[in-house]
């Protein structure tokens, strides 16, 4: 592993704390560098149209999904996390893969990825990142479609190394918490459609590349929308086991993204 990637944290603190879940402004990529050992990275990428709302497809659920997913990850474990602000997104970090800095940063968090376009350079750069000991958990997107759009940026990246559905004996599922991968754990659009699903995307899946070591390097999260679990967690309506369960797998891949 690159020595940029490897954490101060010490594993035993980080797993002695657990419990159980019961208009802004535009982003930019300058974001001051907190004192806290761990910050959200949002990865910012080529992309081909506008995502959900307003601005470029990596800027979806911004910044309400790291600022609620990360009061989480405080309050369930010992991680000394940056607090995000919800109001732009301070204590943050969006970043791209052309900065030298995502180096310093072991995890990653990729939105809206049905639709992105990475160059050739940036296939090169994320490869590298990941081969280093980086990890990437990919994020909102639906149905065969947005597949397509992922998978062919992604066999750019690594056209050697398959996707496969991650085993239900995977460490990243009971690093801190034994998870299960049936529960699709679907977006506020369920609120308004009464429906789980987008698009074709009826089934949810968790899916992942693996290096060489048989570690974890990219996370799929397909056919659900974990930023929308996070961004609704104070929305009243929204159903509190979907953001419960949204938190627990974030947690597990941040855990085990810091200590592998």
């Amino acid at each position: 592993m690159h020595r940029n990637l490897i954490s101060a944290l010490s594993i035993a603190a980080i797993l002695a704390s657990a419990s159980t879940v019961t208009v802004a402004q535009a982003p930019t990529l300058d974001s001051p560098n907190p004192s806290a050992e761990f910050q959200f990275a949002r990865l910012v990428y080529g992309t081909g149209g506008s995502g959900y709302g307003w601005g470029p497809r990596w800027t979806v659920d911004w910044p309400d999904a790291e600022h609620h997913f990360m009061q989480g990850l405080r309050r369930l474990t010992r991680i000394d996390g940056a607090e995000v602000s919800r109001y732009n997104g301070d204590g943050g970090r969006r970043i791209s893969l052309a900065d030298d800095a995502i180096f310093n940063y072991p995890w990653l968090y990729a939105v809206e990825v049905g639709g992105w376009l990475l160059s050739d350079y940036e296939a090169e750069r994320l490869r590298e990142y990941l081969l280093r000991g980086g990890f990437l958990m990919v994020d909102d997107f639906h149905g065969s479609r947005e597949w397509a759009g992922f998978t062919a940026s992604m066999l750019r990246v690594f056209p050697d190394r398959p996707i496969i559905e991650i085993p239900e004996n995977d460490e990243v599922l009971h690093v801190l918490y034994d998870l299960d991968q049936r529960v699709q754990i679907h977006g506020i659009r369920m609120l308004y459609s009464g429906q789980t699903w987008e698009s074709d995307g009826y089934d949810p899946h968790w899916r992942g590349i693996y290096d060489d070591a048989g570690r974890l390097m990219v996370a799929i999260n397909f056919n659900m929308d974990l930023g929308d679990a996070w961004e609704h967690a104070d929305t009243p309506e929204y159903p509190e086991p979907m953001t419960a369960l949204a938190y627990r797998f974030a947690v597990n891949y941040v855990i085990y993204s810091i200590t592998h």
